[in-house]
């Protein structure tokens, strides 16, 4: 916590807003990953998705939350993202973090699997304490549409704290070896600046990087 006593004065500016809310949208460019995937037989959304999330827990300001009042840093969270169910309906896949790149793949992979097979809308975090609904990352991808912007549904503004990320459809492979996507960042204002958005991308597109050199 010592890092957010630092910015503590902006936190209180920012939560005393009605909306204290920050909705960033960027043409986020990283290294062309699917070759690499295709090799290695990865599937790429879950291969991507490992990248954003690790990025975001390499990120102090992206673990702060709003609990009983007071802030805290979580220290991990869910790996959790929107799903489309059998009957073309909105559900949720959910499942623990890991470190290595093959095991969460697995996981993700059958945890979307039981989503898209669950006609009742599952992983809603209603059998979670409060405090483990904290420890939560919002993503959701629209992989059929070029995004541009998109507004998340807030329960309520003042005491949301959970960061949303959303993004839709790649580009076509470029000559450079790179590939753009619009990406949408979502977060309270008393923890989240437009810097801490570019850190997050610059820190997905070298973790990528690394990963596939």
């Amino acid at each position: 916590m010592q890092n957010f006593e630092k910015r503590r004065d902006r936190y209180h500016a920012f939560a005393s807003f009605e909306n204290p809310l920050v909705n960033l949208s960027f043409e986020l460019e990283v290294p062309d990953f699917r070759p690499y995937c295709k090799r290695h037989q990865l599937p790429s959304f879950h291969f991507f998705l490992y990248h954003v999330l690790h990025a975001i827990k390499g990120i102090d300001n992206y673990m702060y939350r709003i609990y009983k009042g007071e802030v805290i840093k979580i220290e991990d969270f869910w790996a959790s993202y929107t799903v489309i169910n059998q009957h073309r309906n909105l559900n949720f896949a959910r499942f623990v973090m890991t470190d290595d790149l093959r095991e969460f793949i697995a996981r993700s992979v059958a945890s979307a699997k039981e989503a898209e097979a669950s006609e009742k809308l599952i992983n809603t975090a209603e059998d979670l304490s409060e405090y483990e609904q904290r420890r939560n990352i919002y993503i959701t991808c629209m992989p059929w549409l070029k995004l541009s912007a998109i507004e998340h549904p807030i329960y309520e503004h003042k005491s949301y704290d959970i960061p949303s990320l959303a993004w839709g459809r790649y580009s076509e492979p470029r000559a450079d070896g790179k590939m753009t996507l619009t990406m949408a960042v979502q977060a309270h204002h008393g923890f989240i600046d437009g810097y801490h958005v570019h850190l997050l991308a610059e820190a997905i597109a070298n973790n990528i990087a690394t990963t596939i050199a």
